[in-house]
C-alpha cells in the first residue's frame, strides 16, 4: 500500500454499527435471492428441462454471480438449439449485465465494511489494483470475451473505484459476441443433449472442487487444532 493509502485509510472514520448491520442485511438479502434461484433450478427438473427464454435470463444471476456458482457455457449451447443465436445471445447478456451491476453492488457492499476491507488491502490485492489501472476497460473486454477467469475482475471494478456504468458497458461489448458464438454452435450442431449435460457436469465440478478442498482443508486443520489443545 502507497504512504497516499495509507494516509486516507487513517482518515478514513469507521463506519458505526448500524451502518455495517445495514451493509450486512443487503449483503444478505442479496445473496438470498441468487441462492433461491439456484435452489429452484436445482430442485425443479421442469425448469432445468425448459427451453423458455425466461428460464435463460433468470438463469444468468447465479451462474454470474462472484466467483460464477454453475457454468453458463453448456446452457448456451443448449438454447442455440431452440432459439436463433442472437435471441438467446441477446437475453443472456442483458441478463448478464444485469447480474453484474448485481455484483458490483454487493462487492461494494462487502468492501465497505472496514474489517472486511482490512482483510482485503493486501500487498497482493494492491498490485493487481494498480496493474488493472493501467487499462482497465482493455482488461474487461479480454476477460469477458475469453475463458479467462472473470471474478477477479468484478473485485478490481470496485476496489479501484471503477465506472459501474463502464464496467457494463465492457462486460456487454465482450460477452455479446461469446454468448452469441456459443449459442450458434448449438444452432448448427446437433450436439447431443447428454454431452451437453456431461460438459456441464464437469465444468461445475471443476469450480467448485478446487473450493470444497479448502473448506475440508481448513475444516480438518480446525479439528486437529482443537484436538490438539
Amino acid at each position: 500500500m502507497t504512504m497516499s493509502d495509507e494516509s486516507r485509510t487513517a482518515k478514513t472514520p469507521p463506519d458505526d454499527p448500524a451502518t455495517v448491520r445495514k451493509r450486512i442485511a443487503l449483503i444478505s438479502a442479496q445473496l438470498a435471492v441468487v441462492l433461491s434461484l439456484l435452489l429452484v433450478w436445482i430442485l425443479s427438473e421442469e425448469v432445468r428441462n425448459s427451453t423458455s427464454l425466461v428460464v435463460l435470463f433468470f438463469y444468468s444471476f447465479p451462474s454470474e454471480f462472484l466467483v460464477g456458482l454453475v457454468p453458463h457455457e453448456p446452457i448456451l449451447v443448449y438454447y442455440g438449439e431452440y432459439h436463433p443465436a442472437w435471441i438467446v445471445a441477446l437475453v443472456a447478456v442483458v441478463s448478464t449485465v444485469m447480474a453484474e451491476g448485481l455484483n458490483y453492488s454487493f462487492f461494494s457492499l462487502f468492501y465497505g465494511v472496514p474489517a472486511l476491507r482490512v482483510a482485503l488491502d493486501g500487498k497482493t490485492v494492491r498490485k493487481l489494483a494498480d496493474l488493472f489501472k493501467r487499462m482497465p476497460f482493455i482488461a474487461i473486454i479480454v476477460a469477458g470475451a475469453t475463458p479467462v477467469p472473470f471474478f477477479p475482475i468484478r473485485f478490481l471494478v470496485v476496489i479501484t473505484g471503477y465506472s459501474v456504468w463502464k464496467y457494463m458497458a465492457g462486460v456487454f461489448i465482450s460477452r455479446g459476441p461469446r454468448f452469441y458464438l456459443l449459442a450458434l454452435l448449438g444452432e448448427w450442431f446437433e450436439i447431443p443433449t447428454s454431452l451437453i449435460l456431461g460438459i456441464f457436469a464437469v465444468m461445475l465440478l471443476a469450480v467448485n472442487i478446487p473450493a470444497l478442498r479448502k473448506v475440508l482443508a481448513d475444516s480438518k486443520a480446525k479439528v486437529e487444532s482443537e484436538g490438539g489443545s
